[in-house]
């Protein structure tokens, strides 16, 4: 089949949808599948040239210009339309977007009369208040710029905030899913879509073997801690560095990613003065992250109630590294391996994880994650679920 995925960034930009994307793609192709990916053009970087990528024109959005934006109208649809001329028939539109790629994606479906499976991956209202200094007027904003790019294709009451949006999305949809138990009851339960399929985010198969073959055993030295993301407000960097310094831990700490926070994270570095050391080691490829992820003795996990998923700590419990997790309902749904956060979103909560980490890994207590985990998590199994829902919403 071919299936077309449309997305708010390029698959090759920065965040945890982008890498399950990537994946999804490889593993599609190895089954024999047709896969052509709709994102914004890139402006921080040149890539190489790829046949499964269409890139839309687009205006940075962001001070570093890693993210951009697709207006999504007619003209647009247009440049869409012309590019899939030379390529195969469409069986099947997958939308794992939530602003401009969902309008297009939908808009395709709409015009070729074509099933849609959207995969919600963001809490939009979450991300939202994290983001915006008025976030009830930019919902609402949301919802109006929706409805116009995406008029309803049936007469229901419309609210305003972030579950409305989001059920505007899926009404077009035949079939939802959500990388999380927790995030598809809730979109169950505020309305969203009767029934949302549960098809985690998985990770690279070969990566996670040959990073489990490369593990080695612990090395005597200080807690080895390592946080994994993208540097906004959401994720909560900030307040996790504030927190080490008030934790009085000594450990080595390593922050990968990259963001507009980065500044800000080194001058809480510089003038905190934490009793770890912490070093930024940048974007890495995914390979390495895998293996540092390995190398640790602990992943923190620190953002609240905007996680869908939270795919590193279910990378960290493939490779048997346990997470130090603020958010409750990940630590739920990992089930094992995890220090929880009581008061996730407190410093002084977040603190006090990092000293009961810090000293269960010295003495050699560190609680194991669930074995389960790491082949529930094989993107080869979470392709063969997704293609299950593929075909169904095909058969619809």
């Amino acid at each position: 089949m071919h299936v077309v995925m449309f997305a708010d960034q390029h698959l090759e930009s920065l965040g945890g949808a982008q890498v399950s994307m990537r994946l999804q793609r490889r593993f599609l192709e190895r089954a024999g599948h047709t896969v052509t990916v709709v994102a914004p053009r890139m402006h921080s970087a040149t890539h190489m040239s790829d046949a499964a990528y269409l890139d839309t024109p687009s205006i940075p959005i962001t001070v570093d210009r890693e993210y951009a934006l697709t207006w999504p109208g007619r003209r647009a649809d247009r440049f869409i339309d012309a590019a899939l001329v030379s390529r195969p028939p469409v069986d099947v539109v997958h939308v794992q977007a939530d602003f401009w790629g969902a309008f297009l994606g939908h808009r395709l479906a709409r015009r070729r009369g074509l099933p849609v499976v959207h995969t919600m991956h963001n809490r939009v209202d979450v991300g939202i208040e994290a983001t915006s200094p008025l976030p009830g007027l930019t919902m609402r904003a949301l919802n109006l710029w929706q409805r116009r790019a995406l008029p309803p294709i049936e007469v229901v009451p419309r609210g305003t905030d972030g579950w409305s949006y989001l059920a505007g999305l899926a009404a077009g949809a035949a079939a939802v899913t959500a990388p999380s138990a927790h995030f598809a009851r809730r979109l169950e339960q505020h309305g969203v879509f009767p029934r949302v399929d549960v098809v985690w985010n998985g990770i690279d198969d070969d990566a996670l073997d040959a990073a489990l073959a490369a593990r080695r055993p612990r090395l005597p030295g200080l807690p080895r801690f390592v946080w994994v993301g993208r540097m906004s407000p959401e994720k909560r960097l900030l307040p996790f560095l504030r927190a080490l310094a008030e934790s009085g831990v000594r450990a080595e700490v390593e922050v990968i990613g990259g963001g507009g926070e980065l500044r800000a994270a080194r001058r809480i570095v510089e003038t905190a003065r934490p009793a770890a050391s912490v070093s930024f080691a940048g974007r890495l490829p995914y390979a390495t992250t895998l293996e540092r992820i390995a190398a640790a003795d602990a992943v923190v996990q620190t953002s609240v109630g905007f996680e869908t998923q939270g795919m590193t700590v279910f990378e960290a419990a493939s490779l048997g590294t346990p997470s130090i997790v603020s958010d409750p309902d990940i630590a739920a749904e990992l089930g094992a391996g995890t220090w929880p956060v009581d008061g996730g979103a407190s410093v002084a909560g977040l603190a006090a994880a990092l000293r009961t980490a810090a000293a269960a890994i010295e003495s050699g207590s560190t609680p194991a994650p669930d074995p389960g985990v790491a082949e529930r998590f094989r993107q080869s199994s979470r392709t063969a679920a997704m293609i299950e829902v593929y075909e169904r919403a095909i058969a619809r």
